[in-house]
């Protein structure tokens, strides 16, 4: 019987538990869920005849070994940080890797040795990194064969929340790890624009986030998401005028994000200077040092979504204040959670401008998917989905690569992409000339 284990169940695993439970029921094969909350891995399963939830920490090689040996495939959805141990493991036991995370510095070294025992790591398999790739390289590849050159390439993506659900005025809910949501644009960014390379750092990646139409919804803002250079070469777009790849938010949440990072509301080094805030208010003052944006013609709405957090509020600070981070993700935490009922939504868009015949055209392929309630959202099918039909297709020898790899490849994102079609995961494609 082959097993599949994964590791991690937390709030973008419960459609990929979901599927591969299925899945293992027609193929009677075994999934091992390991968790470090027993009781989370356990209520994921409780309808899954052919799985079986553990709990272990990560952390503590013997217990990892010991899980990774027994296993034909592991698929970790744990923090980025972690997944090199896992990796590691995986190499010294001949074990299949899938995770959805970028590909980590110290994952790249092990790629000759990956190679050499004929395994397949297979990292960037979720939504962004992961759908986008697949959808894209199925354009690029379809421009080509045509005959095509491609100028310029834009790719948007964004977890946001269904209109239905939207009533803050930040016009966001969390679906994923919150940490990630804090520290969004950290790493600053660099892309390319009309031949220039644009190098952006982190004060400056949420001001003037410019504005995009997405088709069959409204106008949406974003902005670029880390290192979009490195992909020039992976995309096969040397040359290229314009290639950025960002992320999607509603206009208002870039403004107040803005002021959260500039304010220094996102430190991460800063306990000293505020180890002795004994109130929300008292934090923010100290950090905000007297600027209270009187020439900002968004003031007002940027008042809205601090009171909407309590950022201002006199309600005492709870935990240990590490940093400012820490604190500002307690806060999202508790006032931006999703309710039951609340539905999130995924907006993937692509803008290709390429040339053909002596003719100038532009592709705008667009994705969206609503979740279907707290925890069916569409952040964990669209993160899921693509890793546990990779694992099912590996273990069917389906996908025969060995190596380190990026869902960049036909042999991948195409039997991927068919099947996600079949969980209503579609793309809307319209050709228009350039005016």
């Amino acid at each position: 019987m082959k097993k599949i284990l994964i590791f991690g169940a937390g709030k973008s695993a419960t459609s990929l538990i979901d599927y591969l439970c299925t899945v293992c029921e027609e193929n009677d094969w075994k999934l091992l869920l390991c968790d470090a909350d027993a009781l989370l891995a356990e209520s994921k399963i409780s309808n899954c005849k052919n799985a079986e939830a553990v709990a272990a920490d990560v952390s503590i090689e013997a217990e990892r070994v010991y899980l990774i040996k027994d296993a034909d495939i592991v698929i970790s959805m744990l923090p980025p940080h972690l997944h090199f141990l896992v990796a590691n493991d995986c190499l010294t036991y001949s074990k299949n890797l899938l995770n959805a995370s970028y590909v980590d510095e110290r994952i790249k070294n092990l790629s000759s040795a990956i190679k050499e025992k004929g395994l397949l790591f297979l990292c960037e398999m979720g939504l962004d990194p992961g759908i986008d790739h697949m959808s894209a390289m199925k354009i690029i590849n379809k421009v080509k064969n045509q005959g095509g050159k491609i100028t310029s390439f834009k790719s948007h993506c964004g977890g946001l929340v269904a209109p239905e659900s939207d009533d803050n005025p930040w016009h966001y809910k969390i679906t994923w790890n919150p940490g990630n949501i804090v520290m969004a644009g950290s790493s600053g960014a660099l892309f390319k624009t009309d031949g220039q390379i644009m190098k952006v750092y982190y004060k400056d990646v949420f001001n003037n986030c410019t504005s995009v139409d997405v088709p069959g919804l409204f106008p949406l803002a974003w902005y670029p998401n880390r290192d979009s250079l490195s992909y020039i070469d992976t995309y096969e777009l040397a040359g290229i005028n314009t290639f950025v790849r960002t992320t999607l938010r509603h206009p208002s949440f870039c403004r107040g994000w803005n002021k959260i990072v500039n304010i220094g509301l996102t430190d991460l080094e800063d306990h000293d200077e505020i180890k002795d805030c004994k109130t929300y208010n008292d934090w923010y003052q100290l950090k905000n040092k007297g600027n209270d944006f009187v020439a900002d013609e968004y003031k007002m709405e940027f008042q809205e979504q601090l009171n909407y957090l309590g950022i201002q509020s006199a309600e005492k600070m709870e935990g240990d204040i590490q940093n400012s981070s820490l604190v500002l993700q307690g806060l999202l935490e508790k006032r931006l959670a999703m309710l039951p009922n609340d539905r999130d939504m995924i907006v993937m868009l692509h803008e290709i401008e390429y040339e053909l015949e002596g003719e100038k055209k532009q592709i705008k392929s667009t994705l969206i998917v609503k979740g279907d309630d707290q925890k069916r959202t569409a952040m964990a099918k669209t993160v899921g989905l693509p890793l546990g039909i990779a694992a099912k297709l590996i273990l069917q020898e389906k996908i025969k690569l060995t190596g380190l790899h990026i869902p960049v490849l036909p042999e991948i994102y195409e039997p991927v992409l068919q099947e996600l079609e079949k969980h209503n995961i579609t793309f809307n494609e319209k050709i228009n000339l350039e005016q």
